[in-house]
């Protein structure tokens, strides 16, 4: 924790950090250990692109073979798929990267970058199935059935099982989120598909594909519209939602020896750790450093804050130039 006796010439440098995973490249876990980053999730990964990677081969394939365009644009469509997945792999393994002079939180924003760029992709490959739909629903075309459904069938298992290695980590990691969403909207896809072309087999109702399509889409966009609105705001520095901001600050204003508190900020450094800087007023002088680690081990445990830093202003008559909130 930075720390300075008033103002701003900071010269007492406390950091504190928790144990160092050599799994994990050497990233720091927070405070006293009793935060970490979820499992890196490389070997999750490196599975779902190949198994899904493997599946657009198969559906170009047969594609080509069947004479079947659905199957040629679903082929095309997994394809973003991959790529997507590959952006939020590399993201997940560019967080580790070790701090630079110029990148001197290192590349931790880029996880939000990762889930920011696959909400709106995910959005727009909604957008654009939605409106081939609704072509779709006034010039009905034939479903290449058996093949498809077949197919399709395998795609529900690929998609699943894809969707299933990010589940335990898309709670805390909204790049692991933004991953699951997709390979789960994609199972939820190729299941519609199946299960509408079992009634066209049985029934001839054509309009019934594009129909469940649209359905499907309006899921899609339901679930992934709360990833894009966490993101956009990670992005833009926003305090997370799971952090009241009033209650940080009421922490802190009851800690022995503060008077006051200004120049508050809380932001995401990534999508799974998140900082914390503000200015505190104590008139009876410097607090020392077991009080600076006491209250950065409890912005862990409560709020889930890995990397506080304090700055200490023992006169609280001398105006701070950060002193109003309206100051940033």
């Amino acid at each position: 924790m930075l720390m300075s006796d008033h103002g701003h010439n900071h010269h007492n440098h406390n950091h504190s950090y928790g144990p160092r995973d050599s799994q994990d490249h050497g990233r720091a876990h927070g405070i006293g250990g009793h935060l970490h980053r979820p499992a890196t999730f490389g070997r999750a990964f490196a599975a779902g692109i190949a198994l899904n990677g493997g599946f657009v081969l198969a559906e170009a394939v047969y594609g080509v073979a069947a004479n079947s365009v659905a199957l040629l644009a679903d082929a095309g469509h997994n394809l973003g798929d991959v790529l997507a997945l590959a952006v939020a792999w590399m993201a997940n393994f560019l967080v580790g990267r070790a701090p630079t002079p110029r990148f001197t939180y290192g590349l931790r924003g880029s996880s939000i970058l990762a889930a920011l760029f696959n909400s709106m992709f995910l959005l727009l490959t909604a957008g654009a199935i939605s409106w081939e739909a609704v072509l779709r629903l006034s010039h009905p075309a034939p479903v290449a059935g058996k093949t498809v459904m077949i197919v399709a069938a395998i795609g529900v298992l690929i998609n699943s099982v894809t969707a299933l290695l990010f589940a335990s980590g898309r709670k805390g990691d909204i790049n692991l989120r933004g991953a699951f969403i997709h390979m789960a909207s994609d199972a939820l896809i190729s299941a519609g598909v199946v299960i509408a072309g079992l009634i066209i087999l049985l029934t001839g109702w054509l309009w019934l594909d594009p129909l469940v399509s649209l359905a499907i889409n309006a899921l899609i966009v339901w679930s992934t519209w709360g990833l894009l609105k966490d993101s956009a705001g990670m992005s833009m520095a926003a305090v997370p939602p799971q952090i009241n901001p009033a209650d940080v600050r009421g922490f802190l204003e009851q800690q022995p020896g503060v008077a006051g508190i200004h120049d508050l900020h809380i932001w995401p450094m990534s999508t799974t750790e998140i900082a914390l800087t503000c200015h505190l007023i104590m008139p009876e002088g410097h607090p020392g450093d077991r009080f600076i680690h006491h209250v950065a081990e409890e912005l862990a445990l409560k709020f889930k804050i890995s990397h506080p830093t304090m700055q200490i202003e023992v006169d609280r008559h001398a105006a701070c130039a950060l002193a109003p909130d309206s100051v940033v």
